[in-house]
């Protein structure tokens, strides 16, 4: 199968890059070969459904996002701009900030993926402009990869965080035909649904959290837990760790303050592209995966 939307930058992660460019307090970056992409509020910069990047640009990066080849790759948040000009610059260049889920699945899958790791550094960079220790502002480090603690007394330094979260499809092999569970949030379009998920808990092991979560949301006791496979979801700040459970119990009570609905779906239904293309999860999501190779395996 292909592999997962924003899993695969093709970028190389060079530590010694980062220290080269560190806080990029030189001019490294103004010499460098380089590509930039840009953000403004988490949004990209589009013209016709395609990502718009520079060359160059004159204000210091905000992240070393890696090396393609022999090209730097830059990101910059220009969110301290205001509406006005962040409106201006991209009829400027005839394009429109949008949010990169508009647009992903129309993209080269390394191109996404890269600019999924922009936005997830840039989301970061926002909400670590102060040390969580002792409150005092902090600087960018090795790149844009590290924030430092400007108080001598401190000097924390701080990481980019990721929230490891699982999402499952629950199957159950009981009956005449194969089932999945798929559950509904009331905020998604009409008719979608998607499989269950949920964030991972402190001191609690991938298996634990999705046996905890598919018994709080749908009240459904799961039993052998396998991996399938991880996606990157820096919206802003997530890692989809995918899994196929199975179920032991098959009665569904729904808390209605995780999910709106839920319900089995045989192998049959979710075959029948009437029904498939009114329930599937969006295409560059894990969800979707998880569904796509459960029936191709059956």
């Amino acid at each position: 199968m292909k592999p997962l939307f924003y899993s695969h930058s093709g970028l190389i992660r060079d530590p010694l890059d980062r220290k080269a460019f560190d806080g990029f307090s030189g001019d490294g970056w103004r010499t460098a070969r380089a590509r930039w992409h840009l953000y403004w509020q988490g949004k990209s910069l589009f013209a016709g459904g395609q990502a718009v990047s520079f060359d160059q640009f004159d204000r210091a990066p905000t992240v070393l996002l890696g090396r393609h080849d022999s090209v730097q790759i830059f990101a910059l948040d220009l969110t301290d701009w205001d509406e006005a000009q962040a409106t201006a610059f991209a009829e400027q260049h005839g394009a429109e900030w949008a949010d990169l889920r508009r647009y992903g699945p129309g993209l080269a899958e390394d191109l996404a993926a890269t600019l999924a790791y922009g936005r997830g550094m840039a989301y970061w960079h926002q909400r670590t402009r102060f040390c969580g220790v002792c409150g005092a502002p902090t600087l960018s480090a090795e790149g844009g990869h590290v924030r430092r603690c400007t108080n001598p007394e401190c000097g924390t330094p701080h990481f980019p965080r990721t929230d490891p979260a699982v999402i499952m499809l629950v199957i159950d092999e009981t009956g005449p035909e194969p089932r999945a569970l798929l559950g509904r949030q009331a905020m998604w379009q009409p008719g979608m649904m998607s499989t269950l998920a949920g964030f991972v808990e402190p001191g609690e092991s991938l298996e634990e959290a999705v046996r905890r979560e598919v018994w709080e949301e749908v009240g459904v006791r799961v039993g052998a837990v396998s991996y399938r496979a991880s996606q990157p979801w820096p919206f802003p700040s997530s890692l989809m760790v995918g899994f196929r459970a199975e179920a032991l119990t098959t009665e569904i009570t729904v808390d209605p303050t995780e999910i709106e609905s839920a319900r089995w779906f045989t192998l049959s239904e979710l075959r029948d592209p009437a029904i498939a293309q009114h329930v599937a999860p969006r295409p560059d999501s894990i969800a979707r995966r998880l569904i796509e190779e459960w029936l191709a395996d059956a």
